[in-house]
């Protein structure tokens, strides 16, 4: 876990912008949002050079502390321990996905046949009512189209972003020598802050928020894979298969492959609904989708001001995010496939099948 210290400690450093924009906190990240936006290059540099230095610095110390810890465990292959076995979940725990995805589609679904741009001044922040179920917002637009075609912005970019990061993370796993600078770099800069660099080259959007996002989501799933990597290596079992004359690919594919890229799959989707918050706090701060762009975090920065009126303009993307997070939650928890578990069988039928024909 001590990896992931810094991984945090940046992770609350690129989030305290928000908060310092919303509460009016003369912070360092609200320094630094400044001074893009009224293109003070010089403020801009000191505040990031800041930051990364506070990221940079978090991650050595997790590391020493981990290297201190750790000792030679690694490197001793009899100390190594069996991957634990997941649990068969309940009837609830299965429940729960499909719930919260329900939830989501009918939301989505049903927001896509309306029109998220329609302005009905005479409606202005209505209650929530048969025409306009989740209310309308300070333009007269429904709440809910704009919540439905704001996914596609939203969750369908974060998804997109994941993807490219655990594949990413997985290959930077099997080099953490050539991919630990990268990581450690990319870890060093938040993703608001990544936001701030990116809108003051690319200028502002959905395609350059959904890059900054990119450049800095991996370092964490990388970090894994590489731990991951390292124990699995170290392994009694991989001894025993380089003693039997296995080839370095069987072993590659077969033992170490499968050993890294299902937990750092789990651990992908848990980083989904980290993804796209961070996609809606760069739309929240004006970095990313532009108006009158229907996206999650662009919807609740314009209801904001309006909030004590008309509080469902700001609750019904702020409940999506939620309930994307719930969905993400219960799916890492849930057991692995059968499919896989009979995979993992037939590995460990042939490892002791050739262990008995190896003996005299």
């Amino acid at each position: 876990m001590l990896p992931q210290l810094g991984l945090v400690a940046v992770g609350l450093t690129g989030g305290a912008v928000a908060v310092e924009t919303v509460f009016a906190v003369p912070g360092i990240g609200r320094t630094a949002l400044g001074a893009a936006e009224s293109q003070d290059l010089p403020l801009l540099q000191g505040s990031v050079l800041a930051l990364v230095l506070l990221g940079l610095a978090a991650g050595v110390v997790a590391q020493a502390a981990r290297h201190r810890m750790l000792g030679p465990g690694l490197r001793d292959a009899a100390l190594s321990l069996p991957a634990p076995v997941a649990a068969e979940a309940g009837r609830l725990r299965r429940a729960v996905p499909v719930v919260c995805a329900l939830s989501l589609m009918a939301v989505i679904c049903w927001g896509l046949l309306l029109d998220p741009l329609r302005v009905d001044t005479a409606a202005r922040l209505g209650a929530p009512g048969w025409a306009h179920p989740l209310g309308t917002d300070s333009l007269g637009r429904d709440v809910l189209a704009r919540v439905g075609h704001g996914a596609a912005a939203t969750v369908g970019v974060a998804v997109l972003v994941c993807l490219g990061s655990y594949v990413i993370a997985v290959a930077a796993g099997f080099l953490p020598r050539l991919a630990s600078g990268a990581a450690e770099s990319a870890n060093a800069v938040p993703p608001v802050i990544a936001g701030i660099l990116v809108a003051a080259i690319l200028g502002t959007g959905t395609l350059a928020a959904s890059l900054a996002v990119a450049l800095v989501s991996w370092p964490p799933l990388a970090a894994h894979a590489a731990a991951l990597v390292q124990e699995t290596r170290a392994a009694a079992h991989l001894t025993a298969q380089r003693a039997i004359g296995s080839p370095p690919s069987w072993i590659l594919t077969r033992h170490i492959l499968p050993a890294v890229a299902a937990p750092v799959a789990r651990h992908a989707v848990l980083r989904l609904p980290g993804i796209a918050l961070a996609l809606a706090s760069l739309g929240f701060l004006g970095l990313g989708a532009q108006p009158p762009a229907p996206e999650w975090g662009l919807t609740l920065s314009e209801s904001l001001p309006y909030v004590e009126r008309a509080p469902w303009a700001a609750l019904a993307p702020a409940a999506m995010l939620l309930l994307l997070a719930a969905l993400a939650v219960s799916l890492s928890t849930l057991p692995a496939p059968a499919a896989g578990r009979e995979l993992f069988a037939g590995v460990r039928r042939r490892l002791r099948g050739s262990l008995e024909g190896s003996s005299p």
